[in-house]
């Protein structure tokens, strides 16, 4: 993954530019809405970051922004030093999967390839290189509809990786599977991830998971970046006594209460003026 690291851009700038950035989209009946406001981020090759916040606040916005799916209105993006474009460049991972039912599992991860300048038996060593990478090799010739949610969402992931791309964008890609296989699915993740170290931007709305998984995490609030937060906690982070430390439960108290704060105060939310947990006290009182 992230060929030609430093290809198209001056030494020392980051992998990922966003300055001044904002981004509005349109509602029925004309009334525009804010989704990026004016937002500046640089993120550096080998880091993991993750992206956090309440719903709506256009954390998705910023994938899609951040690999050229979408443009903004204002600021400038940059990627490896110039304008993104949809492409190989960018690896995408959804979490819905989007895998093709008519297609095996090989050809799934060979037809992202038919952009790369490969020569068909190219794809098909390359497919199976970066299958066995997430533990599905013998599972080449099946078809999506066979296959266990986890086991969707990891060729999903090897079709990214295939593509040996610059950034890897992650929208919540474990949010549709079960406690058990998310945390299998976050622990595979990490060894991929250790092996490559390329930017990975990996969208969450549990803060569990991102202080698990990343080096950074941004807290996003309407349409802003709110925080911007180094995680000091050494690696692997899967055992308990991390996550009982006091670092560990520290940042996690912070983000989810701020998280919870932008919750209550938005009035588009459904929580817009209540506080489940002081309603709770009053009604065990």
């Amino acid at each position: 993954m992230a060929q030609g690291a430093t290809q198209g851009r001056e030494p020392g700038t980051p992998r990922l530019s966003l300055q001044g950035v904002t981004k509005r989209f349109t509602r029925p009946g004309g009334e525009q809405s804010v989704a990026l406001n004016n937002i500046s981020l640089a993120c550096e090759d080998r880091t993991f970051v993750a992206i956090v916040g309440p719903s709506g606040c256009g954390k998705t916005t910023l994938l899609r922004v951040a690999n050229g799916l979408i443009r903004p209105e204002e600021g400038q993006v940059r990627l490896g030093g110039k304008a993104p474009r949809p492409g190989p460049e960018a690896g995408f991972v959804f979490q819905s999967f989007r895998l093709i039912p008519w297609l095996t599992v090989r050809r799934n991860i060979e037809f992202a390839l038919e952009e790369l300048p490969l020569s068909a038996a190219e794809r098909k060593e390359r497919a199976l290189h970066y299958l066995d990478l997430v533990g599905l090799a013998r599972v080449e010739g099946s078809y999506p509809a066979q296959l266990s949610g986890g086991m969707r969402q990891r060729v999903a992931l090897a079709r990214a990786l295939a593509v040996e791309p610059m950034i890897l964008l992650m929208d919540e890609p474990f949010a549709s599977l079960d406690a058990q296989t998310r945390e299998l699915m976050q622990m595979e993740l990490m060894a991929i991830w250790q092996r490559n170290r390329a930017l990975v931007l990996f969208v969450t709305h549990s803060v569990d998971e991102a202080l698990v998984l990343a080096d950074r995490v941004v807290l996003m609030g309407g349409g802003q970046v709110l925080d911007d937060i180094e995680v000091p906690l050494p690696r692997p982070r899967f055992g308990e006594e991390v996550r009982a430390s006091a670092a560990f439960l520290e940042l996690r108290a912070y983000l989810w209460g701020r998280i919870r704060d932008l919750v209550l105060s938005d009035p588009a939310s459904d929580f817009y003026g209540r506080d489940p947990a002081a309603a709770q006290k009053e009604a065990s009182a």
